[in-house]
């Protein structure tokens, strides 16, 4: 068969041409090597599946921060006027544009999803290693934490199309690598007899017994708290993660020790998430979640407190922290925590900044329905969430948002 030149002119040019339906891709996303810590292991299985989560473009941060501005500062006239859900909804729902950009895109490649936050914001999808490597110009590989020895899977670079930067903010879990969360242990030791039975402070006098263990009356005494029982309808939220669990025998041994002014059956309620569970076996009860669930209670005379379990069936490749806000915000105004407690964070280089910033907005959503935040800054002080040698500062998140508070050591 003899081909005309003109024929074998369009086949050439047919060949050269990209597939259809892919789109011009650009990189979104990159970093030059993985998070201090980690090593990479070896290329990721092509038919393991992997939880991708989108985060989309928000409709209105800025004027988000402002009206929590607004309902926090005791000289503004909304004061204490905390946004609805509704009213909250209307700052953080994506747009139509952006909803419908992204989800052509991922029809185009036959990829179902679902939104995973309370406004449409974040969308969820599954496929495997070999797909996401094809839909976002990415070469996923397995990554190892060398002193934990957990492994996971994560890429350097990743691409979306030219045409949706505007409209996502980041594909994750791709680029941050965050490391197994420690429970300050060595924070840890057992009381001394000599305060024992130690009862709360007289007129705030600091007990002498604080320049060696600091107990409830110390704090009190440090921060003027009182002693007598709340009677507002405040609550306090606790975080528990990393399978910490807070008994409720040690926590009557506690109180009869150090609060002998309340009722040792003083207790708290439990509330669950992905896969928690707060098992009451002593021999498993968790240090940090003991400390955190103990002194809360036994400073804050009679306020309502409950502790909230993250289990390690989550998908939001944050250990939790994103789906614990979530759910907090889903719930009724009635049962939403006035503040929320949380021991444990990650160092700022282990995440993105499209991630962190992500992690803030949501932050800044509880915040403006009405609930308060505390962050533990570490144990480490300028060395990060746990101690070890440094030549740089390390922060923390989330401890360094802005719009909570963050507590913690600070040391030399």
């Amino acid at each position: 068969m003899i081909l005309s030149a003109s024929f074998l002119s369009s086949l050439l040019l047919l060949a050269a041409a990209k597939p259809m339906g892919r789109r011009a891709m650009t990189v979104h996303e990159s970093r030059a090597e993985p998070a201090r810590g980690f090593v990479k292991s070896s290329v990721a299985p092509a038919s393991k599946e992997l939880t991708l989560r989108i985060s989309l473009k928000q409709n209105d941060m800025s004027g988000l921060e402002k009206a929590l501005y607004e309902v926090s500062d005791p000289a503004s006239a909304l004061y204490g006027q905390h946004l609805t859900p509704e009213k909250l909804a209307a700052f953080v729902k994506p747009t139509a544009e952006t909803l419908s950009a992204v989800s052509e895109w991922l029809s185009e490649n036959d990829i179902s999803s679902a939104a995973v936050t309370p406004f449409g914001d974040m969308l969820e999808i599954k496929i495997p290693v070999s797909q996401a490597n094809d839909l976002l110009s990415a070469e996923f590989a397995v990554f190892t934490h060398v002193e934990s020895g957990s492994t996971s899977v994560r890429t350097l670079e990743y691409s979306i199309p030219a045409g949706l930067k505007d409209h996502i903010n980041f594909f994750h879990p791709t680029l941050s690598f965050t490391r197994p969360i420690a429970p300050s242990v060595s924070a840890f030791r057992p009381l001394p007899k000599k305060v024992a039975t130690e009862a709360a402070p007289v007129a705030n006098v600091v007990p002498a017994s604080c320049a060696n263990t600091v107990t409830p009356a110390c704090l009190q005494a440090f921060y003027n708290i009182p002693t007598t029982p709340a009677t507002t309808a405040t609550r306090l939220g606790v975080s528990g993660f990393i399978l910490q669990w807070a008994n409720q025998l040690d926590l009557q041994q506690f109180l009869r020790s150090l609060r002998t002014d309340i009722s040792p059956s003083t207790t708290f309620t439990l509330q669950t998430l992905d896969g928690g569970v707060n098992t009451q076996t002593r021999s498993q009860a968790g240090v940090e979640a003991n400390l955190d669930i103990q002194y809360t209670i036994g400073v804050a005379t009679n306020v309502p407190v409950t502790f909230i379990s993250v289990g390690e069936n989550g998908s939001d490749g944050l250990d939790g922290f994103l789906d614990i806000i979530t759910t907090l915000i889903n719930e009724p105004a009635s049962q939403r925590p006035s503040v929320l407690s949380t021991s444990y964070g990650f160092d700022e280089s282990d995440l993105t900044r499209p991630v962190a910033n992500n992690l803030c907005n949501a932050y800044m959503q509880l915040g403006a329905l009405g609930t308060s935040l505390i962050f533990s800054s570490g144990d480490g002080g300028v060395s990060g969430s746990q101690s070890q040698s440094c030549t740089n500062f390390i922060p923390t998140l989330p401890s360094d948002c802005p719009l909570h508070y963050g507590e913690g050591i600070y040391s030399s």
